[in-house]
């Protein structure tokens, strides 16, 4: 079995995240890709980076410094319902001063949750890209699928669902771009009947890419989709 130069190895593998964000300068890239494709570790680790470098190209900058309004009258209705209980309740005067400094303390707590709590409630959701449902052609007679793809700054995401995938064994999925290369997606464990839904993810953008296979354990392809 080959073994890899470690040094190299590390080195590329502290380039995934550069170059799950889809930046990084075209031999840089190059060099990640090559690696990927003799690379399960790192295949599993740029898979596993997926829904957070979604997040991040969706993030605005410019909003990551604002600080959300708190609601008109939260404090006053807090402190309304502290002075309410205390009402129904006699204490000695020692007793309630400290009470009122420990409430009036939790109520400024309270009230600077709350405007966290609502500022997330009303942020800005960013716009979803828009999903395409792509034709699937099934070589396996079992099995059943379709497919939608999503377009990202980072690259394609193939949404698969399907049945009929023999359970317990690892498909691999691989997106092929327009000049033929084939570049790693990810891959999959088969349920058997149950209904299965996965996304999987690739370097390769939107508009160089030409469509996606998917192959078993032996290296038969059991569905392609061209775009």
């Amino acid at each position: 079995m080959n073994e890899r130069p470690a040094d190299g190895h590390r080195a590329l593998r502290e380039q995934l995240g550069v170059y799950a964000l889809g930046h990084g300068t075209a031999a840089e890239r190059a060099a990640v890709r090559a690696h990927l494709d003799g690379c399960a570790d790192c295949r599993a680790e740029l898979a596993a980076l997926a829904p957070l470098r979604a997040r991040l190209a969706d993030a605005d900058p410019a909003r990551l410094d604002e600080v959300p309004p708190v609601p008109p009258g939260l404090g006053e209705a807090v402190l309304a319902r502290i002075a309410a209980e205390e009402a129904e309740r006699p204490v000695d005067l020692g007793s309630r001063r400290r009470r009122n400094r420990t409430l009036a303390a939790a109520a400024a707590v309270g009230v600077a949750a709350a405007g966290f709590g609502a500022g997330w409630l009303v942020r800005p959701v960013p716009e979803q890209p828009p999903r395409e449902a792509v034709a699937v052609q099934v070589a396996a007679e079992d099995i059943t699928a379709s497919a939608d793809v999503v377009p990202h700054t980072w690259g394609v995401e193939v949404q698969l669902a399907g049945q009929g995938f023999t359970a317990g064994e690892v498909y691999r999925v691989s997106v092929t771009e327009e000049d033929g290369d084939v570049v790693p997606a990810g891959q999959f464990l088969g349920v058997g009947p149950a209904r299965l839904v996965c996304n999987l993810n690739s370097s390769v953008l939107r508009e160089d890419a030409a469509g996606f296979e998917v192959v078993d354990a032996d290296g038969s392809v059991v569905l392609r989709s061209t775009f």
